[in-house]
């Protein structure tokens, strides 16, 4: 029985050991990405406007009065979501690698959420500006808002490791603050289309629907690691699933950025 034992022991720390090589190569991949765009993009901006009111005397009424804040450089904004994530795969791999196998151990990740409360909120942004959302209100509320939806994904782990049955209160209200952004999104992706002249660039029409099914697809990790299905039983496959989708996402609407508007002419 101890022989036994050891080995199950020896074997999940093979199983750490291998997710910590892997947090480390993911690591990597993102870092290379982030410095790449950072060399080699162009000077391609998009505009960031505030729209207050304003009295006009003519008609007597307040109207709104749009004003340039500021030109986002899109390369070096798509560097940082990708090196935000390099960021957080070497804290694992490393100084916080301890803390992380605690929590695997305990079934929950608060990095990874996080990360992607930055990162992914990030990426909602540029997808947002990329189709004419350009005021910074509506920037501040997507990014708040799908930041909401990743730390919900904490109370979600956090909580359950009290609960004999799974209690998905915590994952419903993720899942409403994250859909609020794709439905502003699809708002002015379609007014865009339908607006003659003024449609967006050919590679846009690629990343909004690739995008929305990469997001959607973290919350099916979710699901299925709380329903235990087939290897998702293992709570680490999850988390390596959560890793290849992270990188996946970021590598996609890095290159599609990239091809459509940021390669040098």
């Amino acid at each position: 029985m101890k022989k036994t034992n050891s080995s199950l022991a020896s074997a999940t720390e093979n199983k750490f050991s291998r997710l910590r090589r892997f947090n480390l190569i993911m690591g990597f991949l993102h870092l290379i990405q982030g410095i790449f765009m950072i060399l080699v993009s162009n000077d391609t901006t998009y505009p960031i406007f505030t729209n207050y009111l304003n009295f006009d005397v003519a008609s007597r009424s307040l109207i709104p009065n749009a004003q340039l804040l500021y030109d986002v450089r899109f390369g070096p904004a798509v560097a940082v979501f990708l090196l935000i994530s390099a960021v957080a795969h070497f804290y694992l791999a490393t100084t916080g690698y301890q803390r992380y196998v605690q929590n695997l151990k305990q079934g929950m990740n608060p990095v990874r959420f996080y990360e992607y409360a930055l990162s992914s909120s990030l990426m909602i942004v540029l997808i947002g500006m990329l189709v004419g959302l350009w005021d910074l209100g509506a920037i501040l509320l997507i990014f708040t808002l799908n930041a909401t939806m990743n730390l919900f994904g904490i109370m979600m782990e956090y909580h359950n490791q009290y609960t004999k049955k799974t209690n998905w209160t915590a994952f419903i209200y993720g899942c409403i603050a994250g859909i609020v952004p794709w439905v502003v999104i699809m708002l002015y992706f379609v007014g865009a289309v339908s607006s003659g002249d003024a449609k967006p660039p050919a590679f846009v029409y690629a990343i909004v629907p690739t995008l929305f099914v990469f997001f959607n697809i973290f919350a099916i990790n979710m699901v299925l690691q709380y329903k235990k299905v087939g290897p998702w039983q293992d709570y680490l496959f999850g988390e390596r699933v959560y890793i290849v989708l992270s990188l996946s996402a970021k590598t996609v609407l890095a290159w599609l950025i990239f091809a459509g508007t940021l390669a040098p002419v």
